[in-house]
């Protein structure tokens, strides 16, 4: 029995990762520099994994930025924007796909599949002709094996998974799409095989969605290629998240091993393995150890999973490793000094993950006795853990009990409460605001660890909020927005600035995940009933209102999002957990409302990132979601307008589920997918206010008035400009004060322009292009 991992964090134990990027980013490194950086922590991963005892270690997983990026990039699938004539994709390319460029705006970024790392969605169609440009795995291979010795596992994106989540092509020419594409998957396992690799590892996740049984057969052919292609390379075909939907079919595959999960879908996978029985000539991978959760394995029910499994499956021909990458974790719990010591000793981050492995390894290779000091000590910490009553809130619980036959509606359906609405806060068509945050510059930051490190007190520190709220209240005013934000410099992030404020919540020092590129966030961790002890936005919100005559939001992250960007207990179900989150919301909407707040935007970015991959099982949850929105807003006036945020989402296929929602405004993206939402309304109907992206956040770009105004107007081509706001496509948290101001003056000022055109006193920017090419051309 060997042990595997599947990926590694990237971002080092103290985010060297993020830091050098960053760097290179502003222009403080050479390019020279910032690679030789990252090969440092490169190879201190392998290093690192190689020391923990990890058999079957894997390379080519690192990345730059993204994983999906890297591949598209590898294949030379640049799209035309950015002006790349051929051969190596240069590192000012590469960057600008991410995240944008003067000229060209980025590709588009996505959720990987149920989970909160986002990905670069490639862009395919009939004119892009790819070739390998650059073998990425046996690059990544070459320099485990130089450099340290270790004959490592590649690993890629499989062909399918690839093709099925990049953009811009439909389903006619899908197979055109894998004849181009796997004549360079072969030659990169064939490269491999010749350098002298013995597993590579195919990631595709995809076969554990709810494919037709149509595409196994595509699947098939695409897998006899490749194994044809490299016969003496063994090829590890991985999935991961969910059971795999069609697994009879699945393990005839012409491959040498089946990865499969045991941890989000054991019952499911351990029932086809006993009743299908696994192939005799093919490896089992077995991810038993939870690769996106940070409690510590029960290593006596891990035990007996293994016996059940190697009852059909030899141990000569298992692997244990991770349900899937441990990109979704942080790395190390050893430096945590802060959690309570019960707390700490019950969980496992990415490098305690791969020891539990590694044990178990050892376990069923008799090199040691379950009888030993490791794994008494887990079983001890997992009875403290569940016996703790700490954890438990009987008053909690109670008012969860009252709820059971609450229906959670508003007072009066949305169109009573849109004219009410409407008269109350007189707003001029194509309302202006943003969703919420303003820029984290160093002096917020700086601000922020005086109050951790005890140099300021809190009315120091509170003093300091109130004057960025003052400048950023007066800097709205001037630009000229119609609804405004108190720009939330208090909050270090959306949902641990409300856990901080919550009971049955608890934080690290150190807990680092990748959200998308540099993007890094401290996932919050419930270890107990969640309570209401305190006003959470109040003071702020307040302070803000009285510092104009216009509107002023009240800004709360909502339920279904702080749970899914949570580490979440794992005894409890998590519709449980997220009720209780919503209770403890709505009373600060409550109290909000109370105070004068009567704009109130609960985001929910998140809402359908928990969607199970299992069309079967998607409605079930879209239920208890939508209401625990419902719970949060439900009890408010009808003039108090409730907006919400969700963005990166397929909006298109839950409109309706979304609308259940019963929010007065929502805003979602639309820039970054290059408007692709736009056309679904002319076909579907939502009745309710809405925002439509105008512009991407996440790229240092300004977006000029034009381009902003011709997004409004092709918006206005299939909306009521009744229902049309107009906002940035997310918060602008992460963006620069200067390109901040530039981009809201020219939104702004594009909303005034398609007013004025609406008015009949301006020309479309269509006409006005139109007119402009006239003149020229008479010149």
């Amino acid at each position: 029995m060997k042990s595997s991992n599947l990926g590694y964090p990237r971002i080092g134990e103290k985010r060297e990762w993020k830091k050098t990027l960053e760097s290179f980013w502003a222009g403080q490194i050479e390019e020279t520099d910032f690679l030789a950086i990252m090969e440092s922590i490169r190879l201190a991963h392998i290093r690192k994994q190689k020391e923990i005892g990890i058999d079957l270690i894997p390379v080519g997983d690192f990345t730059f930025y993204d994983h999906m990026l890297d591949t598209a990039v590898m294949f030379g699938l640049v799209p035309e924007r950015f002006h790349h004539t051929g051969g190596e994709v240069p590192l000012s390319v590469y960057f600008s796909m991410a995240r944008g460029s003067k000229d060209a705006p980025a590709c588009e970024m996505t959720k990987w599949f149920n989970t909160n790392y986002h990905y670069i969605a490639p862009e395919l169609n009939s004119r892009l002709r790819p070739r390998l440009i650059e073998n990425k795995p046996l690059k990544a291979f070459q320099e485990a094996k130089a450099k340290l010795g270790i004959k490592g596992k590649p690993v890629l994106i499989g062909p399918y998974t690839f093709i099925k989540l990049s953009k811009g092509f439909d389903s006619k020419q899908l197979p055109a799409l894998i004849l181009l594409l796997l004549p360079l998957y072969e030659q990169v396992l064939q490269e491999l095989e010749k350098e002298g690799a013995e597993w590579v590892q195919i990631d595709e996740p995809i076969l554990v969605t709810s494919l037709a049984k149509e595409e196994m057969a595509t699947i098939a052919f695409i897998y006899q290629k490749l194994n044809k292609a490299a016969p003496r390379l063994n090829i590890m075909l991985q999935t991961y998240f969910e059971a795999a939907e069609w697994y009879e079919e699945l393990i005839e595959l012409p491959v040498q091993g089946i990865g499969l999960d045991f941890t989000c879908s054991l019952e499911e996978n351990s029932e086809n393995i006993l009743k299908f029985g696994f192939p005799s000539d093919k490896i089992l991978a077995a991810g038993m150890i939870d690769g996106r959760n940070i409690w510590r394995a029960d290593l006596a029910e891990k035990r007996k999973l293994i016996e059940t499994i190697a009852a059909v499956v030899p141990e000569d021909r298992l692997w244990l490793q991770p349900s899937s990458s441990l990109i979704h974790l942080p790395i190390t719990i050893k430096n945590e000094i802060n959690l309570s010591p019960l707390l700490k000793h019950s969980l496992a981050f990415a490098d305690e993950k791969l020891e539990e492995i590694v044990y178990l390894a050892k376990l069923f290779r008799g090199e040691i006795d379950q009888e030993d000091r490791y794994y008494q000590d887990n079983q001890q910490a997992l009875r403290l853990l569940k016996n703790d009553a700490s954890r438990y809130n009987h008053h909690v619980q109670k008012e969860q009990e009252k709820l059971k036959n609450e229906r959670a509606e508003r007072k009066s359906p949305y169109l009573v409460r849109k004219k009410r609405q409407k008269e109350v806060w007189e707003l001029p068509i194509l309302p202006t605001t943003t969703i919420g945050s303003f820029s984290q510059t160093a002096e917020v930051r700086k601000a922020r660890q005086k109050l951790k490190k005890g140099e300021w007190i809190q009315p120091q520190y509170e003093q300091f909020i109130q004057q960025e709220i003052r400048k950023w209240i007066a800097i709205q005013e001037e630009i000229g927005l119609d609804v405004l934000v108190h720009g939330e410099f208090e909050r270090t992030d959306m949902v641990e600035f409300f856990g901080e404020k919550l009971g049955g919540f608890a934080f690290t020092e150190n807990g680092w995940v990748q959200s998308y590129g540099s993007r890094c966030f401290r996932p919050p961790i419930i270890y107990g009933d969640v309570e209401f002890l305190q006003p959470m936005t109040v003071k702020e919100s307040v302070y803000a209102q009285s510092l104009t005559s216009k509107p002023v939001k009240g800004m709360l992250t909502g339920p279904v999002t702080i749970l899914n960007w949570s580490f979440v207990r794992d005894d409890r179900p998590r519709q449980e957990v997220a009720e209780q989150i919503a209770l403890a919301l709505r009373k600060e909407v409550e109290i909000l409302e109370a105070a004068g707040i009567s704009m109130i935007q609960v985001d929910e970015p998140a809402l359908l990132e928990g969607l199970p991959l299992k069309e079967e099982k998607k409605q079930e949850y879209l239920e208890w979601a939508v209401r625990m929105f419902r719970i949060v807003t439900s009890t408010v006036e009808d003039t108090t307008q409730i907006h919400t945020h969700m963005c990166y989402c397929d909006f298109s296929a839950y409109m309706h589920d979304i609308s259940k929602m019963d929010a007065d405004v929502i805003s979602i993206e639309t820039s970054r997918s290059h408007g692709e939402i736009i056309p679904v309304f002319e076909k579907e109907t939502y009745d309710k206010g809405i925002g439509l992206g105008v512009y991407d956040i996440h790229s240092p770009r300004v977006p000029s008035v034009e381009e902003i105004a011709a997004i409004i107007e092709q918006s206005l081509q299939v909306l009521d400009v009744e229902q049309f706001w107009i906002n940035p496509d997310c918060g602008l948290k992460t963006r620069g004060e200067e390109e901040t101001i530039a981009s809201l003056k020219n939104m702004v000022a594009a909303a005034r322009l398609v007013r004025k055109r609406l008015d009949g006193k301006e020309p479309t920017v269509a006409e006005g292009r139109e007119r402009n090419d006239s003149t020229k051309a008479r010149k």
